[in-house]
This record gives structure tokens, sequence and C-alpha cells, in this order.
């Protein structure tokens, strides 16, 4: 290495890192871990600048593998690094940068080498690599400690009692960025890890009293979304002046061997993504999602997750239930917003699906808001932009509404609330319309895109349940939300007739003239009349309960009619299709006696006159549609690859080898 730089091909050479890899023990108090952590680097700011830092290094990775049984020059770093934590907090206090400076570089290079590790070799292996030490009698005292528990644990009390200012914000990225690659082992294994050494460190012992401050803490990173400082305030950069004291002081220590060490170049100039985003925000929601998904322990369940289920309000001053060993507190009025500005991420998705889901105490709260169009229009743009999003993502976003439309008060109050120009809504200028008939809109283009691309039945059911629920309080319906409701259940018909023709053929032959079977399209027939059904009970449903309020639909429908003449005799629709026969009939008479060439104001006169003149009790009153969502039998077996393959994809700064990725394919990640 040169004297002013060093490069990615030179760190294989190192002397510093060749000593730390050989089979020579190197004591806790040797002088040489002054050295080794006395360098300076842009740290690495995504995945292809680690992934050239682990290429350059693998082979010194490789070697310490191999001799740390002999050396134990692993465990020796992790013990001068939890000694170097002990003084961190007044180190932060007292504004040492040198101090946090080496702590943060022996966190560093600890992270990188337990990436590797666990990539390597199992559980048990690395658990007796923490156990490796030098052969020296008496060296370290004859009490042996379990030196996982004592980092887990002290990553965890680094994340929750250090102050986080513009000096600590490296190390404390990296803590949470090593907590994540401590639980990485779940990558490497086809099935879910339902009994993991580092789940149970976690999940019990020493870590689990700071299980709530944990929780609390990744959230408050997540609401804060502080942005990285810039270069220069966190870590020692060379300046042209030949530096100032503390990097004097640092390069002395470091007798000139360590220098500088870049990756992407020193004071690079960020992209405007990189300036508005926060690493320590991202990462602390993503470490977030992977232990609120961590499987319950046969003893006992998973208590982030409990946490997760359990935190309140800062404004609510009732007691907690009994009992509730991992309860806190958070500003949700913060937390409200955060997510509100976050949705175009996965991750804050499925922060937002799991809280209302799971958090009887958020939901209450996010239902009581009056300004909801700020939570429910980043999910609609989700919705709407579904060819761009992966499918995940769009479930998430969908069962969040389904979940949402289960509450009779939100049904009645994005009615309520007026947008004005929509501008990402592409297909028709929108200059004011109801959240309420804009949901409507989405859900619709959804399921039209669904037919004609992915034919997800699961898709097709929740968005058809979202609507069902909404129906009954369908109110002052946009006149073009409600043609697209009549469109999509022209768009059905149509689909109908073209099986049914089908199914017809199929019955004069049973094979097709190349000699293979024919599609089963009975079992097609029954799926397009059942979605066909739920259409005619949501139509149903808004006619029986604000027909007087929903003059657009009855146009709409009058409009249509002959659409539904095929479907009056059909047994499977004669007892729903009652009230709209009835509708349309009403409706039909009193347009025929106002004469002929209405305008179409004239004749929305007629219909406003008319809901008021027909008898209420002329329509058929059906049982309430009501869909509640409902989780899957072992979610797990969803949710932990996805939540891994948003970190695979989404982590700062991390960057696994595809080839060695055994959880999930990297085509559905």
């Amino acid at each position: 290495m040169g004297a002013n730089s060093s490069s990615l091909s030179e760190l294989p050479e190192n002397d510093y890192l060749k000593k730390l890899s050989g089979a020579e023990a190197i004591s806790e108090n040797d002088p040489f871990w002054n050295q080794l952590l006395s360098f300076s680097f842009t740290t690495p700011t995504n995945s292809a600048e680690l992934k050239l830092l682990e290429e350059a290094t693998i082979s010194v990775c490789k070697s310490l593998v191999e001799n740390n049984p002999r050396s134990g020059n692993l465990g020796a770093l992790i013990k001068v690094f939890l000694s170097r934590t002990k003084e961190l907090k007044i180190s932060a206090e007292c504004q040492n940068h040198l101090f946090i400076w080496q702590a943060h570089n022996a966190l560093f290079i600890i992270c990188c080498l337990l990436k590797v590790f666990i990539s390597q070799m199992t559980e048990e292996e690395l658990q007796l690599h923490f156990t490796y030490e030098e052969r020296t009698p008496g060296l370290y005292g004859v009490e042996h400690e379990d030196l996982i528990e004592e980092l887990l644990c002290c990553l965890i009390q680094l994340i929750v009692e250090i102050p986080l200012l513009d000096i600590t914000y490296s190390i404390s990225l990296e803590a949470v960025t090593t907590l994540i690659v401590f639980l990485s082992c779940q990558l490497f294994h086809k099935e879910i890890l339902r009994e993991s050494i580092i789940h149970k460190y976690l999940m019990h012992g020493r870590c689990l009293p700071y299980t709530s401050r944990l929780v609390k803490t990744l959230l408050y990173n997540f609401i804060r979304q502080e942005r990285s400082p810039p270069p220069g305030t966190h870590v020692f950069q060379q300046q042209t002046d030949g530096g100032g004291l503390l990097y004097g002081i640092a390069s002395g220590v470091a007798t000139g061997l360590w220098t500088v060490f870049t990756l992407g170049g020193v004071g690079s100039k960020p992209t405007p993504q990189q300036e508005q985003s926060s690493p320590l925000a991202n990462q602390s929601l993503l470490l977030l999602l992977v232990l609120a998904n961590l499987t319950d322990a046969p003893d006992s369940p998973n208590p982030y997750k409990q946490a997760i289920m359990s935190f309140k309000n800062t404004q609510d001053s009732t007691a907690f239930p009994s009992p509730s060993p991992h309860a806190f507190q958070i500003n949700f009025n913060s937390l409200y917003t955060a997510l509100c500005e976050q949705q175009k991420s996965d991750q804050a998705t499925l922060l937002l699906y799991m809280l209302l889901h799971q958090n009887s105490n958020v939901r209450t709260y996010m239902l009581a808001r009056t300004d909801m169009e700020n939570l429910v229009l980043p999910i609609l743009e989700i919705l709407y932009h579904v060819e761009e999003r992966n499918s995940h993502h769009v479930y998430m976003a969908l069962i969040i509404l389904l979940i949402l439309t289960e509450d009779d008060g939100f049904n009645r109050s994005i009615h309520e609330v007026i947008l004005k120009n929509i501008t990402w809504y592409s297909e028709r200028v929108l200059t004011e319309i109801s959240l309420g008939s804009l949901l409507i809109l989405v859900v619709i283009r959804t399921i039209q895109y669904n037919m004609t691309r992915t034919r997800d039945k699961y898709l097709h059911t929740n968005c058809l349940a979202a609507l069902a629920n909404m129906s009954a309080q369908f109110r002052s319906l946009h006149q073009y939300a409600a043609q697209r409701i009549i469109s999509l259940f022209s768009l059905l018909s149509k689909k109908h007739n073209k099986v049914l023709e089908q199914a017809t053929q199929s019955l004069r032959g049973s094979l097709s003239s190349d000699g293979s079977p024919l599609p089963d399209y009975a079992q097609d027939l029954n799926v397009i009349e059942e979605v066909i059904r739920m259409m005619l009970e949501i139509i149903n449903s808004c006619l029986a309960n604000s027909l007087h309020h929903n003059p657009n639909l009855v146009y709409a429908l009058l409009y249509k009619r002959d659409l539904f003449e095929q479907f009056r005799t059909h047994p499977s629709f004669q007892d729903v299709m009652q009230n709209i026969d009835l509708v349309i009939s009403f409706f039909s008479s009193r347009l025929e006696q106002a004469g002929a060439e209405l305008s179409v104001e004239r004749v929305l006169e007629i219909i406003k006159q008319g809901a008021v003149a027909l008898p209420k009790d002329r329509l058929r009153k059906f049982p309430e549609l009501k869909f509640k969502y409902v989780e899957e039998e072992q979610p797990e077996e969803f949710f932990i690859p996805y939540v891994w393959s948003l970190v695979y994809n989404s982590a700062v700064a991390l960057y696994w080898n595809p080839h060695d990725i055994q959880l999930f394919t990297m085509d559905s990640g």
C-alpha cells in the first residue's frame, strides 16, 4: 500500500489484514488493534460497492476461516470491539471522534467477516468460531463467556442507548446492519428456520429485556428519516493541508500504512436519490420486519411481534392490559405521517399492513383520522401502477384497503372527501372526484388488469371483497366510477359468453385437433359465474341501501340495461337480479312517460325524482355484504421469504452472492 491511498486490489496483501487472518494469535492488548482500526474510508453506499469490497477481501476471509480455530483472532477482534463500546455513550456526549471512529471500524470489519462466515457455514460451525481463543493459559481468565450473546446484546444496547448524532450515525447504521447479517442465515436455507441459535439468543436471555426499546428505536429511526451526515462529519478524511489534529493522531497510530481507503471516491457528489434517502431509516425498517417475522419458539411467542402488536399512542393514558411484557408508547401522529410519506417502498407498505392487521390501537387511531386521504392515496397509486410493482407489493396494498373497508365509518367518510386534479390518474382527467369514487375506479382497473394479464383468483377475490364491503355505503358516485362498474360487468358478461361457447363446443369432442386434452371449461365457467354473482351483489347492495344517493349508477344501469337480460332467468343469479330488474323496469317506465330525446340532465332529474318515489319496501333486503381479511395458515411461508427478498433487494450496502441464496429464486424477489 502506498502512503497516500490504498486500492481494492491491494487489500489482499495488506499487512494488517494478513496478520488478522494469519495463524498467529494476537492478544487483545496488542498495539496491532489500534493500527488495524485506524483507517479512513467512504463507507460503501450500495451493494455494487460492497460486492467489489467482498471480492477483494475474500482471500483474507477464507484465510481467517482456516486459521481462526488456532489463532482465535475473530474472538479477539470482537472482544476489542466490546471493550471499546463500554465507553461509547460517554464518547458521544464528549464528542470523542477518535474513539467512536475506531469502534465503528472494528464493527465494520466484524460485519464483513460475519457475512462471509454465515454464507459458508452452519450456525453450529459459526458458534464454534466464536469459542476459539488464544491457547495461552490464563490470558482470558478461566470463565468462558458466550461471545455471540455478548455481541448481540452489545449491538442492541448500542442501537437503543447511543444518541443519534452526526458522529454516531455510521456506527448506529453498522450496528443495525450487523444484526441483519446475523439473522441472514435464513437466506441460505430453503425451509423456514424454526429453530435457530441466533433466534434463541435474540428471543431469550440477556437480549429479551431490550425487546420493546429496540422495536421503539427502530420505529423512531423509520419515523425520523434522518439523512446520512455529509462526508467528513463521521469519518476522518485526509485534507489538502495534511489534515487536522485528529487525522494526524489517527495516521500516526496507523504508522502511515493504513490510509484513505475509498469506494467510489472521497467526497464524490451524492446523487439526488442519495441526498433524499435515509440509510438508517431504511435499514432499521428492514431489521424490524425481519425481527417481527421470526417464527415463534416452541416455548414462547416471538417477543418482537408481541411488541408490534401491543404498543400504544403516547397520548393514550389508559393502562396496558395484563400481561403486556413488551408494551411501549410511541407518537402515533409522527408514525402516521411517516407511513403516509414512505408508501413508495415495499417495506413501508408491509409495515403499514402489519400495524393495521396486528395492532388494534394503531388501526383504531388511523380509522379515526380526518385526513385519511393522505394514507389512502399512496396505496391507490401503488395499485394504479400495478404494471410497475411486484405482485407482493400489490397484494399488500390491496389487503390494506380490504382491512380499511371492514370499517363502516371509513366507507362513509371516503365519499365525503373531495379531491381535485389527480395527476397520476391518466385514463381520464379527474378535476373533482370523491376519494370513495377514486378508490372504486382504481380497484376496478386492478380487476381488469388482472383479467387480461395475471389472472390471479386471489387478487380478484380481494378486489371484489373491498368493493362489496363499501357497496352499502356508496354515496354520490362519480359518473365515471358508475360507468366503470357497469363496464366491468359488461366485460365479465362477454367473458362468460365466450367460456360458455367454448364449453359447449368441448362437449362435442373430448380431444382437440392435435390430440391434447381440452381445458377444463366447466371450472372456468364456475369461476367466472362466481365473479359475476359477486358483481351483481355489489350493484344490488348499493341499490338496496343507497339508491337515492347514486343517480349516476342508475343512469349507467339504464344505459346498459340489455346487458342484464340474459341473467334474469339464469338459476345462479335469479335471486340477486330481482332488485336490479325492478330498478331497471321502474325507471325505464318513468323515462318512457317523460317522452323521447331527453337530455342527460333531464334523465338524471327524472332518476332523482323516481328514487324518492320508489317505495323502499319494494326492494328485497339481502344480508349485508361483509368480508373480513383472514391471514392464511402458516403466514410465515409467505412473509419470511418476502421480507428477505426486500432485504436482499433494498438493504443499504449489503451484498449476497445470488448463487448462494436458497430461500427464494432470484426472479421471485
